[in-house]
């Protein structure tokens, strides 16, 4: 048997620090586990500082501040660029999602391994990627080195690492399941990025089709119709009502085309500002939900947000509460937002969540009697699994018939556009060609 010094956290955030006799270091790492404590360094055992002679203990000195250099001590003037990095780049700094899951996925894999944090988050700094969140994976490693708990480092980066990230790690600190945690928040986080992409996706079609039929009338309002216009002029006559619309539309874009770029543009940007506000966003929420086809797109991805999202957090032994608070700042809409929050308030009270859910008039009757089903079995997890699958599914169905219906109402828009163009111009050449023929 060897022995291994460590320094672990207790579930309060207490240091301590002590010597095992285990086999190996893996076996040193279980039994802190059990224990309730994180690890935060397990290394080879030494004899106490007063059985060493002077020169061992010198030279054990010079070996350990070495290794603290390597991980922990940056080198001179660094702490100068760091606060420098704090003051200036700090609000610049984001770790994109797909980066985000790398990086989670590795750091669970190296402590599973049965590497400590503080050796997993160094081993991540050492690959420099030259992006951005490099330097907030050595904010990391720092913060942990010098004692700090994971959660509490993450918690610095919020728009990199949200409420229900460092919950959830929090979670798994005080049940001495980090690896375990981390795993779960990958394939939270990857569900949540196909739902995006499956969206994404869906529309990418359209607006292709949408950008080359509008591309398509502006050349011809600006090239074609001019053109025309003074072959008409030349030839004189009368033109059709159609013909002369056309023509005054593409004298209006010629002369004031500018002005109608700059008025769209600050429109957009009133309109963005005016979205962001709290009664903007209620607007657009409630909008949404109302729309048909896309309603039903936003709820489905919605609910399954909330399931899955709530599922997650109480498996990892996060209370009820905490968990609908966080639940509530992850559905992406505020009505919904307001229901939890308001079945919230009622969970305080002592009732059930599917009862003041079903209350409030915006969950569905299917969803919120599955939820009572798992409250009452006592596996409100399984239920809520079981919720989160059958609304991807319904969300799969919701985006396949809002693109089935989309294609041919942007075609058909697109066509009715180019075809009065190409009417327009017909009927001219008709109505002077029959004057000249008379």
């Amino acid at each position: 048997m060897a022995q291994f010094r460590y320094i672990a956290k207790s579930r309060d955030g207490e240091r301590q620090e002590g010597v095992l006799d285990a086999p190996d270091k893996r076996t040193v790492m279980r039994a802190l586990s059990q224990r309730g404590l994180v690890p935060i360094s397990v290394t080879d055992g030494k004899p106490p500082p007063a059985a060493l002679t002077p020169a061992a203990r010198a030279k054990d000195k010079r070996k350990k501040t070495e290794t603290a250099s390597a991980i922990a001590i940056p080198k001179k003037g660094a702490h100068k660029n760091w606060f420098r990095f704090e003051r200036g780049h700090r609000a610049h700094s984001r770790m994109k999602l797909d980066a985000m899951l790398l990086v989670t996925s590795e750091l669970s894999d190296l402590l599973a391994s049965g590497m400590t944090l503080g050796s997993a988050l160094h081993a991540l700094a050492q690959r420099a990627t030259g992006s951005s969140h490099d330097a907030i994976i050595v904010n990391l490693r720092d913060e942990v080195v010098a004692g700090a708990s994971l959660s509490a480092a993450l918690a610095k980066w919020p728009e990199s690492f949200p409420t229900l990230y460092v919950s959830m790690v929090k979670a798994g600190e005080a049940s001495g399941q980090l690896p375990g945690v981390l795993e779960r928040l990958v394939t939270h986080y990857e569900r949540v990025q196909a739902a995006r992409e499956k969206v994404s996706m869906a529309l990418v079609y359209p607006l292709i089709v949408t950008l080359v039929g509008v591309g398509a009338m502006i050349f011809m309002m600006i090239f074609v119709v001019p053109r025309f216009s003074a072959m008409f002029e030349e030839l004189g006559g009368t033109l059709p009502l159609p013909t002369r619309i056309l023509i005054g539309l593409s004298k209006g874009l010629l002369q004031y085309g500018w002005v109608l770029v700059i008025g769209l543009f600050f429109l957009g940007v009133a309109v963005r500002r005016a979205l962001k506000t709290p009664a903007g966003t209620e607007w657009k929420d409630r909008a949404m939900l109302r729309l048909p086809t896309v309603g039903n797109i936003v709820r489905a991805n919605a609910f399954a947000n909330f399931a899955h999202t709530l599922s997650t957090l109480l498996a990892n032994g996060v209370q009820v509460l905490q968990a609908l608070a966080i639940v509530e700042h992850t559905v992406g809409n505020s009505i919904i937002a307001r229901a939890i929050r308001s079945a919230r308030e009622r969970v305080t009270d002592g009732s059930t969540i599917s009862r003041p859910l079903s209350q409030g008039g915006v969950f569905p009757r299917l969803l919120t009697d599955m939820l009572s089903v798992g409250e009452e079995s006592g596996d409100m997890v399984s239920a809520l699994e079981h919720i989160g699958r059958r609304y991807d599914n319904d969300l799969d169905r919701a985006v396949k018939l809002f693109t089935t219906i989309l294609e041919p109402v942007m075609m058909l828009l697109i066509a009715v556009g180019v075809g009065f163009m190409a009417i327009s111009m017909l009927l001219a050449v008709f109505e002077l060609t029959s004057g000249l023929n008379a």
